[in-house]
């Protein structure tokens, strides 16, 4: 995503100041997303996609999913995802992008020695993660827990936080997070 984001900030000759004031983004976080060393909640991404008036699937790189007068499906390969710069952590988005900023919702993927860390999302963010297969050890501040499958954990996410896959296999899991109202 991130040399997306470069290049559709430099087509329209946006320094990452400008972009910055228009998406509500901090220009640090500009920076690292542009450069692969950041994470971005869906959130984010909308706000930026948002500003660059551009759809939420072109600045991931994908295909939005058809939609269906009374239900919407989205075929499990049409699901937007994002990567961790390592490329050891998945983020399936699976919540529709009309709810970013309220709660989203991802099937997550981390394989051995791999690590989803996390700046600080807003003040009174949370993150609800429930281990489906494998172990995960999850850090929020000076706190960590490994979970086992079945486990979730209930965590400030407005601090740094991260997910670690300790073992040696891969591991899923379910991520919520939910922003304050």
């Amino acid at each position: 995503m991130g040399a997306t984001l470069a290049a559709l900030r430099q087509s329209r000759a946006l320094s990452l100041d400008e972009l910055s004031r228009m998406a509500g983004v901090s220009k640090s976080m500009l920076s690292q997303i542009e450069r692969a060393q950041a994470n971005p909640t869906v959130a984010v991404v909308w706000r930026l996609a948002n500003a660059l008036g551009v759809p939420l699937a072109e600045l991931l790189g994908s295909a939005p999913p058809a939609a269906a007068p009374a239900m919407g499906f989205v075929p499990a390969h049409a699901a937007p995802s994002l990567r961790s710069p390592d490329g050891l952590c998945e983020l399936r988005i699976l919540g529709p992008i009309e709810l970013a900023g309220q709660f989203e919702w991802y099937a997550l993927t981390v394989q051995p020695g791999g690590a989803l860390e996390s700046m600080a999302h807003e003040d009174g963010a949370r993150e609800h993660l429930t281990v489906q297969s494998g172990a995960l050890d999850v850090s929020t501040g000076a706190e960590t827990q490994r979970l086992k499958p079945g486990e979730t954990a209930r965590y400030a996410a407005d601090r740094p936080h991260a997910i670690r896959n300790p073992g040696k296999t891969a591991a899923s899991a379910w991520l919520v997070v939910v922003h304050p109202a």
